[in-house]
C-alpha cells in the first residue's frame, strides 16, 4: 500500500464542503482540517503509484475550493502501538 499525505490550501469560505467533497473521492482515507500553514491534509491511500496520479491530480486538485496542493509520499510507518492488540478486540 502507497501512502501519501496531500498538503491543501483550500478557499476559507469552502473548508468544510472542500474536505467532504475531497474525502468523498476513492483513493482518499482521511481528510483533516487544520491550523498552520495549510488548510486540509488529505491521507490518500493507493496500491500503484500510477494511481496516485489519478487520485491528487485527476481527483483532488479539482475538486472546487482546492487551491493548490502539495504531495508528500511516505515511505515506512512507525508506530508505538502495538498492532496486535488490534486483533484481539473482543475475544475477551
Amino acid at each position: 500500500m502507497i501512502t501519501a499525505f496531500v498538503m491543501v490550501h483550500a478557499d476559507a469560505d469552502r473548508i468544510p464542503e472542500t474536505a467532504q467533497a475531497i474525502a468523498d473521492l476513492e483513493g482518499v482515507a482521511e481528510v483533516y482540517s487544520c491550523a498552520g500553514d495549510v488548510d486540509l491534509v488529505a491521507v490518500v491511500r493507493v496500491r500503484e503509484h500510477e494511481q496516485l496520479a489519478d487520485v491528487i491530480a485527476g481527483g483532488l486538485s479539482k475538486v472546487p475550493g482546492v487551491q493548490s496542493t502539495s504531495t508528500h509520499i511516505a515511505f515506512r510507518s512507525y508506530s508505538a502501538r502495538d498492532d496486535a492488540s488490534a486483533f484481539s478486540v473482543g475475544l475477551d
